[in-house]
């Protein structure tokens, strides 16, 4: 059967019509679709209370992505909302919780668990199913040993970079001997294992060594060791838990080396809370990042973290858990939700952050220096490297 032409014109124009009515519902219905966003996070169990500033800088991500209309999914926006699991502390429970994220959640994005053992862990998770993943808090040699394409790490504290860092800082400031203290969890023992031999090529005396359990109650008695070898810098290798420890019981105990460098918890706000802003005074710690003019939007990100919780970020964590959320940003913005896609942009792009820019070579970001910060009138400052610095470091005076 033959239209007329103006029969044939009507109808192609109604069915173009109905296309473009259709199009605009899908739209629509895209848009009014929340986007959900998995991930696990340890709220009970050992390292639950390092996890906050992580999940806090996640909320106000969403919080600040949701006021604006929701986040950018190749041009439409949809508002975020998340699918929280407790891994309880343990990286097997992650795995479970990141598979059942993908195949019964259906999530449509991932963000990363707290902690290394945990990225390692769920990283086969993602391979298998194709699912790309930014990882923020993870930091370990082993980092290199992951298959690259699906899960990437921005942080510069890797423990043989850390190694050869500290070890110059140390120089710069002409400290002769030192103690090293060690939790044996992964990161911290790595850290120890780099260290030492540095110490030993730059002619640093390592008087004391010492290795602990995660649940350590008590340092007493590898403190007052310590305090006898009257060393010029005590190098506590800690977690969150166990650095509150250290800094009580070298108050105690009277512990005045000029210098004490923690490896984590002094960035987080938590730990001058817990031991005194006099005894965190002149702590050195592991982080890269600080509020810095130059690197955009790092002054915003401070400012909203501090009026939404009351409390500095965490110059470590919070800092990465928001790099690794600006790189999904822009990526989804470009790309979608194809994950094949997103993988191949996250792999070749230089991303901007409140970390100055970003790129991965391989699983590992490439540009951004290993770095220390030390706790000056109530503030951390970066001191080392000199290119970075927006402080000199000051000799600890007491507890």
């Amino acid at each position: 059967m033959k239209f007329p032409k103006t029969s044939r014109r009507k109808v192609v124009g109604g069915i173009t019509a109905a296309m473009l009515a259709l199009a605009s519902g899908t739209v629509t219905a895209q848009a009014d679709k929340p986007l959900r966003i998995g991930f696990s996070m340890a709220r009970t169990g050992m390292l639950a209370n390092a996890t906050p500033s992580q999940l806090n800088t996640y909320e106000l991500w969403r919080e600040q992505t949701n006021a604006r209309g929701g986040m950018n999914v190749g041009g439409t926006k949809r508002k975020v909302e998340f699918v929280i699991f407790d891994d309880q502390s343990k990286p097997d429970q992650a795995v479970r919780i990141y598979e059942k994220l993908i195949t019964d959640d259906k999530v449509d994005l991932l963000l990363a668990p707290w902690g290394t053992p945990f990225h390692l862990a769920i990283a086969p998770v993602l391979e298998k199913f194709k699912f790309p993943v930014v990882g923020n808090t993870a930091a370990s040699v082993a980092l290199r040993t992951v298959k690259p394409g699906y899960i990437w790490f921005p942080t510069s504290a890797i423990p043989d970079r850390i190694g050869v860092e500290l070890t110059a800082m140390l120089k710069s400031q002409n400290v002769k001997s030192v103690a090293v203290l060690s939790n044996v969890l992964p990161f911290t023992k790595e850290i120890k294992n780099f260290l030492e031999p540095e110490l030993k090529k730059a002619g640093i005396t390592v008087k004391v060594t010492a290795e602990y359990p995660p649940d350590i109650s008590d340092m007493t008695s590898t403190l007052t060791q310590v305090k006898q070898a009257n060393v010029d810098a005590v190098l506590a290798l800690a977690y969150p838990g166990d650095s509150v420890l250290y800094a009580k019981q070298a108050k105690e105990l009277g512990l005045n080396n000029p210098l004490h460098f923690v490896a984590i918890g002094p960035t987080d706000a938590f730990f001058a809370k817990a031991v005194g802003a006099t005894s965190a005074e002149g702590v050195v710690s592991i982080a890269h990042w600080s509020p810095r003019a130059e690197w955009k939007g790092s002054q915003a990100f401070y400012d909203a973290y501090v009026k939404k919780f009351g409390e500095d970020p965490d110059y470590l964590n919070s800092a990465l858990a928001w790099m690794s959320l600006e790189i999904l940003e822009t990526t989804v913005a470009k790309t979608g939700l194809d994950k094949e896609k997103m993988r191949a942009m996250i792999s070749s792009t230089t991303f901007d952050t409140i970390n100055g820019k970003v790129k991965f070579d391989g699983v590992q970001n490439s540009i951004t220096p290993t770095a220390f910060v030390q706790t000056q009138k109530g503030k951390l400052q970066i001191v080392w490297p000199a290119s970075l610095a927006s402080s000199k470091f000051e000799a600890k005076k007491g507890w």
